[in-house]
């Protein structure tokens, strides 16, 4: 199969794609591992990427789409692939189709994780990090420290990262909103997207998943 998997920040997407890409037997191919392979292997599109990250520039579309176009060429993805992060606005939706379709290939669905706005913020602004260098992860409401700002693991200090709180998170949202939502309908135009709930417990969501699929 090739999927799509689309949410906004805090729906579980990384955990989802995992399981899933297990579950299927296929490659799970996110923008951040096409970013950070690219740029340690030092190849061409890793470097242009690199150029523009150090001038604190948005990395083009092209280069992304470059990047992807790559993966998706390898054998482990002979038989499809699940991408998670990508395609992350319409361009890059239209440029992705014409890539398949270049090669006679097609999207089979594209997986929607839908979360109420309110559950995003909560999850993400409740995150509490550990200083020291185990950067154990607790959450101030789903998995609270016995006691408060303290790690139980190592005494270290917790802290809430900037990227996590609820101002960041909701300018995040505005951004998934404008650029990447409308992929959502332009997949819908196609009849290739299968909404599900991702509330609940990570395996019940990857039952969901699976099911959806599945009927898909």
């Amino acid at each position: 199969m090739r999927i799509v998997l689309v949410g906004p920040p805090g729906a579980g997407k990384g955990t989802q794609a995992a399981y899933l890409a297990k579950n299927l037997a296929i490659p799970h191919i996110s923008t951040g591992d096409l970013f950070r392979a690219n740029i340690s292997q030092g190849t061409p599109l890793g470097q242009k990427a690199q150029e523009y990250m150090r001038a604190g520039q948005l990395v083009p579309d092209e280069v992304t789409i470059g990047m992807a176009k790559d993966r998706m060429a390898q054998p482990d993805a002979a038989h499809g692939f699940l991408l998670d992060g990508f395609p992350r606005n319409l361009a890059q939706a239209e440029a992705l189709d014409g890539v398949l379709k270049g090669d006679g290939l097609k999207l089979d669905a594209v997986l929607d994780l839908e979360v109420p706005e309110d559950e995003v913020v909560k999850r993400i602004a409740g995150r509490r990090i550990c200083r020291n260098e185990s950067s154990h992860v607790f959450h101030a409401i789903y998995n609270p420290p016995k006691t408060e700002g303290v790690c139980d693991a190592c005494g270290g200090e917790l802290y809430q990262r900037e990227d996590d709180s609820e101002e960041t998170v909701r300018k995040r949202l505005e951004v998934y909103h404008s650029e990447t939502e409308p992929i959502i309908d332009y997949y819908k135009a196609q009849g290739l997207v299968v909404t599900i709930s991702a509330l609940g417990k990570v395996a019940e969501v990857t039952q969901r998943a699976m099911a959806a699929l599945d009927r898909d």
